[in-house]
């Protein structure tokens, strides 16, 4: 699968381009502009297992570093603290990781 099979390759760009300087990454400003956050929850499973490099069903810190970089390899990677504020607003549970049912937090990223 490539990313783009699901999003488009414009979007992508503008999202990228959004937040290319260090710490200018936000989450809710991200999905809207790529269109993940207009994508059904099995789309967004779809985007999950791509990013998911390890493919354990979760994303831990060390995967979302390299968020960024799923959508384009040339992209940077996200600060330490761009990574632990994607953490703590999609961790549901406190465990340290991002389960598949990050959907919810997509389609409700204020939650």
């Amino acid at each position: 699968m490539n990313i783009t099979d699901v999003l488009s390759a414009d979007d992508i760009a503008a999202a990228l381009q959004e937040c290319q300087d260090p710490d200018t990454f936000e989450p809710q400003k991200f999905f809207q502009t790529s269109g993940l956050s207009k994508m059904s929850a099995s789309q967004v499973k779809d985007v999950f297992r791509f990013i998911d490099n390890d493919q354990s069903g979760y994303l831990d810190e060390e995967e979302l570093k390299f968020f960024l970089q799923k959508f384009e390899s040339s992209a940077r990677e996200l600060t330490e603290s761009e990574t632990k504020s994607l953490m703590a607003a999609a961790d549901n549970d406190g465990d340290g990781k991002i389960g598949a049912d990050v959907t919810t937090f997509l389609a409700d990223p204020g939650s």
